[in-house]
């Protein structure tokens, strides 16, 4: 039996937008705060974009128009990182052919 497909239209609306960002950033970075298992929006988060220098995919993803699609792998595995990760944990995506590639999770130790 395989797995369930889980389609984008099934989100909450901060994994919608961070998974619209990754196809619209297409290489770079995001970060952002956790509340929940998911991103946190009310919180400040930054992107920053790499540019490949005489590449020619330096634009938006063309996945990034559509309004529904199939998630892939890389998508469920970020959900995943994130619904794992602790209240206030900063999160940070690296993002490469707009699909999320690697998560650094840092958490604030008062003690």
């Amino acid at each position: 039996m395989g797995e369930s497909v889980v389609n984008k239209r099934e989100l909450t609306e901060p994994q919608r937008r961070v998974l619209e960002q990754c196809q619209q950033l297409n290489f770079g970075t995001i970060t952002f705060h956790v509340r929940s298992g998911g991103p946190d929006l009310m919180q400040p988060w930054r992107t920053r974009r790499t540019v490949k220098l005489l590449g020619s995919e330096n634009g938006a993803r063309p996945e990034a128009k559509l309004d529904d699609f199939a998630l892939r792998k890389e998508h469920t595995a970020l959900l995943t990182a994130l619904n794992c990760a602790s209240d206030g944990a900063f999160i940070t995506i690296e993002v490469k052919h707009g699909l999320p590639f690697l998560v650094e999770i840092e958490k604030q130790h008062d003690e």
